[in-house]
């Protein structure tokens, strides 16, 4: 119908430009346009009409005259077609595994088969691609979708470089748009439209998830310590299975390390589950974290993910310093040694100028008391800061408690007393700025009174606070705990800090217990109260609460306590990408940034792969050190980082990360609309249903890609022109009858 009206088909306009053959000025046009508007205004409006009549018959006189006008300045498209049988058309058939499902593929080589390829045949050489990982010739539509990796981007840029050597007129694309080799960023879309070559799109698959649940995301901490609480965050998405349960769990070693039953989101939502579990004894660890299947999900293989931690086999030091005597001291010092992971290293001033030291590694250890000095005090990965006044640390003190946290890296932990925070001086330290809350600027903040505790709602998914392992259970835990002895008052949070627990004195409001932030390179805490060991006196000897929460707290203060040496990649798991980029950050004894350090990676992977990789210095960013390796094979990956200044080592990291193949093909399996419309949309192309691609080698043909000509088409004489001056004077005719004005 569009053509009968218009003459040409769709394309034609589309890609066209409008010209006017008549060789008359468009301001003479424009001019007679206006003439025309007032003669008919001054005709209609001296007839005895009512005003709203005059003006509707006048305007419709005039847009006949105007449809006139332009028709004798001769319309027509001029428009780019590409010659018959010069321009290669490069169909490019995505082949990857995820083509398999729903037999996309062979819907793919059903549309070819069934006339497509014949039809474009007869007005182009047609060449055939297949896309996997890279861009594969062809001279038969693949029958297998057995290519392990999506790579849209190098297929399509491989197809649009053969126009350095062929007069390529268009690329016909057949995918589901599940692109997982990251490989069409902005850089591959600039040079896809440099190319000038248009991208017709043909998208397969349904574009809703269909009965069936995926685990779309997993996130762990890569390193943990020996026996340490880890948890697990699971991104669940599903459709078909709403309100049903199922089973998520963790697994290593071939053991269930947790599980637990949760309920599944509505249709196309997204949940997020978190479950904990011990990270066991020393070593790396290879995790699968997933959902057991259902009966009747469409895809089997994208219900579980694995993950790399790196269980470290270190014990990490604590300094406590308490300002006297209390029970607080005697219960935390007996969580920690129930934790064979962390050691304790305590001073407790038992008057003004005695000393009590326990813990220490030899006799010279904090012999003259608390640290002054970068080499004694920076030995340690966490502080404790009990009932002490500000005023007992000098100056340099103060400042190296401040550059322990922000240089250093380390926690510090504050906890409340009649000597500690607000009522100890600390309001007015250099100390204060590196807490977590504001401190009240007056004595009198410590309360020997009563006080109840509750979960603050960022504590319900903290690791500090699980003592249960239900969500649930936990913070009826907590409100089941015995009332504390005292409390401290503080002012509110800082922003960005987290407020995990809170208390609720009988006589007031509620105050943070328990408070975190992250400060420069590391972490403070404050716990306002001295009082926690009657969680231990006033229940059972065997409920372990008070033990496992000091244990969890004192972890979180050094668990992620940098050291000399710290090495990162960008990311745990490589799905079908051979590149990891290392990043290091180098230290000196003082833990200031060291720029003139050798440093180097030596990797060890699956069959015996070895290899070593130098590091290089980022310009602009003292201290930091960066590399690049190709891991080829799937499998773990183990790196050990070391760092030298001449001949003395500054010290050494141990970093881990996975390799995996043809596993990101069994995600995100439907059909990816949007990017495959962006893809034809910014190269000059067009999205298309395989029910709809009919008009598609008609399409092709009007293109100035490859070797085209411009032809010129009159659009003047073309039906719709005549049929609208005849709909307006029938129009006008039908109006002036009903009025009574013929």
């Amino acid at each position: 119908m569009f053509e009968f009206l218009f003459k040409y088909p769709w394309p034609v306009y589309r890609k066209g430009t409008l010209v006017l053959l008549s060789g008359w000025p468009v301001w003479l046009l424009g001019l007679l346009a206006l003439a025309a508007a007032v003669l008919v205004a001054v005709l209609f409006l001296r007839k005895p009409l009512p005003k709203a009549r005059a003006v509707m018959l006048a305007g419709i006189q005039w847009l006949g005259l105007l449809v006139l006008l332009i028709l004798l300045w001769q319309p027509a498209l001029s428009v780019s077609m590409l010659k018959p049988q010069q321009n290669v058309v490069a169909v490019v058939v995505d082949a990857s595994t995820s083509m398999a499902l729903e037999g996309r593929l062979g819907q793919a080589k059903g549309l070819l088969d069934s006339g497509l390829l014949e039809q474009l045949k007869k007005r182009f050489p047609v060449r055939l691609y297949r896309a996997g990982r890279t861009l594969e010739r062809v001279e038969t539509v693949p029958a297998q979708a057995d290519q392990p990796v999506t790579n849209l981007g190098e297929a399509l840029k491989g197809a649009t470089a053969e126009s350095a050597t062929l007069p390529i007129g268009a690329v016909v694309l057949l995918s589901d748009g599940a692109d997982n080799a990251g490989g069409l960023d902005s850089e591959t879309m600039s040079t896809l439209r440099r190319s000038r070559i248009p991208i017709h799109a043909i998208g397969f698959g349904s574009e809703q998830l269909e009965r069936d649940i995926e685990v779309s995301d997993v996130q762990i901490v890569p390193r943990s310590l020996p026996d340490a609480r880890l948890s697990a965050t699971v991104t669940l998405r599903q459709s078909g299975f709403a309100g049903k349960v199922a089973k998520l769990s963790v697994r290593g070693d071939g053991k269930v390390l947790a599980s637990r039953v949760v309920k599944l989101p509505e249709d196309g939502q997204t949940a997020r589950e978190v479950i904990s579990f011990q990270s066991g004894v020393a070593g790396a660890k290879s995790l699968k974290v997933g959902v057991d299947l259902l009966d009747g999900e469409t895809n089997k293989d994208n219900n579980v993910l694995s993950r790399l931690v790196n269980v470290e086999d270190r014990k990490p030091r604590i300094l406590y310093i308490e300002g006297e005597p209390r029970w607080e001291m005697k219960f935390i010092r007996r969580a920690a040694e129930l934790d064979r992971s962390l050691q304790v290293a305590s001073i407790l001033r038992t008057t003004q100028n005695k000393l009590y030291r326990q813990g220490t590694a030899d006799a010279k250890e904090l012999e003259h008391g608390f640290p002054d000095t970068v080499d004694e005090l920076f030995k340690y990965q966490g502080l404790v800061i009990g009932n002490v006044e500000a005023s007992y640390f000098n100056p340099v003190q103060q400042g190296l408690i401040k550059e322990f946290v922000d240089r250093r890296g380390g926690g510090v932990l504050f906890l409340g007393g009649r000597a500690a925070l607000s009522d100890g001086g600390w309001n007015k330290s250099e100390v204060a700025e590196i807490m977590p809350v504001t401190l009240l600027d007056r004595k009198t903040t410590f309360h020997r009174d009563p006080a109840t505790v509750e979960l603050a709602v960022a504590g319900r998914d903290s690791l500090i606070t699980r003592i249960e392992e239900d969500a649930e259970k936990n913070i009826s835990r907590w409100k089941a705990l015995p009332y504390l002895a005292d409390y401290q008052e503080t002012g509110p949070a800082k922003p960005g800090a987290l407020v995990l627990a809170e208390l609720s004195p009988t006589s007031k409001g509620k105050f943070p217990l328990l408070t975190t932030q992250n400060f420069g390179r590391g972490r403070v805490g404050v716990f306002a109260t001295g009082g926690s060991w009657r969680w231990q006196m006033l229940q059972d000897s065997k409920d372990m609460s008070h033990e496992v929460f000091w244990q969890q707290l004192l972890r979180w203060l050094v668990s992620s306590t940098s050291e000399h040496v710290s090495a990162v990649t960008d990311k745990a798991v490589y799905s079908d990408e051979t590149r990891v980029p290392f990043h290091v950050e180098v230290r000196d004894q003082n833990y200031l940034p060291a720029s003139d350090a050798v440093v180097e990676g030596h990797v060890l992977g699956p069959g015996g792969v070895a290899d070593l990789v130098p590091l290089r210095p980022v310009t602009g960013q003292p201290g930091v050190y960066a590399g690049e390796w190709k891991a080829d094979n799937a499998g773990s990956y183990l790196v050990e980082v070391i760092a030298k200044q001449g001949e003395k080592e500054l010290g050494r990291d141990v970093l881990t990360f996975q390799r995996e193949d043809g596993v990101a093909e069994h995600f995100r399996t439907e059909q990816n609309r949007e990017l495959l419309e962006r893809i034809a949309q910014q190269t000059g192309g067009r999205y298309y249903k395989p029910s709809d691609t009919g008009r598609l080698p008609e399409e092709i043909e009007y293109s100035d890609a490859g070797i085209s000509v411009k032809e010129t088409r009159d659009i003047w004489n073309a039906p719709a022109a005549f049929l609208l001056f005849a709909a307006l004077k029938a129009g006008e005719w039908f109006l002036r009858r009903r009025w009574g004005a013929v």
